[in-house]
């Protein structure tokens, strides 16, 4: 990845939104979905046909579930993302692989219709650095995604590495490989820390408070202080001789 990575997502428009009970997708996370709800399958051929975005958003409570039919209430924060890949089989459904791109804020949700199975709403973006809001293309604002640099995204980037090299993360799964890209001066440290962001964390409510935040200096606090705390976490388990665990386990 180069140090400025660029995409076009028109606010200008409504956006298609699918939510599921869990952060599903972070910006620059590659996220495979089998699509076979009647609703969704509209969804998708309506966006190849147009831009092929939408977006992953969040139920908020757990009532969800009696009204999934419907349209329970979602969480405001959301990712919008890019079908990058698709393939449609007989019946209909699809298989895609979707790439997050950005996050947004729901705005208002737009009232459901006969013809559209599916949810839309107005969405604003989140922590883009030149949302252009001085220009109005005929369909509507556009914003971009530029990696961003600052000071402290270079402190954080030095201890994530320290962190990785040596200490309790090492012992897990994926260590190695985000090491990598921490050691990869192409990779851009914002990129990076979304990296952490869906590889490393697991605890949804954080995910969340990630995908919600715009600040990428207050992610890289919440991922650090989480990383510490996974490390002391890792300590406690080493000293309960995880060689002994039953064959499986891993420290992810």
């Amino acid at each position: 990845m180069s140090e400025e990575t660029s995409i076009q997502v028109n606010f200008g428009r409504p956006m298609p939104i699918f939510p599921l009970d869990m952060v599903s997708l972070l910006p620059q996370q590659v996220l495979p979905l089998h699509i076979f709800e009647k609703r969704y399958q509209q969804m998708i051929k309506h966006a190849l046909d147009g831009a092929g975005q939408f977006a992953m958003a969040v139920f908020a409570g757990d009532d969800w579930k009696q009204d999934y039919e419907g349209r329970p209430s979602i969480r405001p924060a959301v990712c919008i993302g890019q079908i990058m890949q698709h393939e449609k089989l007989p019946d209909g459904r699809y298989n895609i692989i979707l790439q997050g791109v950005c996050r947004a804020r729901v705005v208002v949700e737009l009232p459901g219709d006969e013809a559209r199975l599916y949810r839309v709403a107005v969405l604003e973006p989140v922590g883009l650095e030149n949302a252009r809001e001085d220009q109005e293309p005929v369909e509507g604002h556009a914003a971009t995604y530029v990696g961003e640099s600052t000071p402290f995204l270079s402190q954080a980037r030095e201890r994530l590495g320290r962190m990785l090299s040596d200490g309790p993360l090492t012992k897990m799964a994926d260590a190695g490989a985000v090491l990598n890209y921490v050691k990869n001066d192409d990779f851009h440290t914002s990129a990076l820390l979304e990296l952490v962001s869906f590889t490393l964390i697991n605890d949804d409510s954080l995910r969340y408070r990630l995908l919600a935040e715009p600040s990428a200096d207050t992610r890289a606090g919440l991922i650090l202080a989480e990383l510490d705390h996974l490390s002391k976490m890792i300590r406690k388990a080493i000293k309960q001789h995880p060689e002994d665990w039953p064959k499986g386990c891993s420290w992810n």
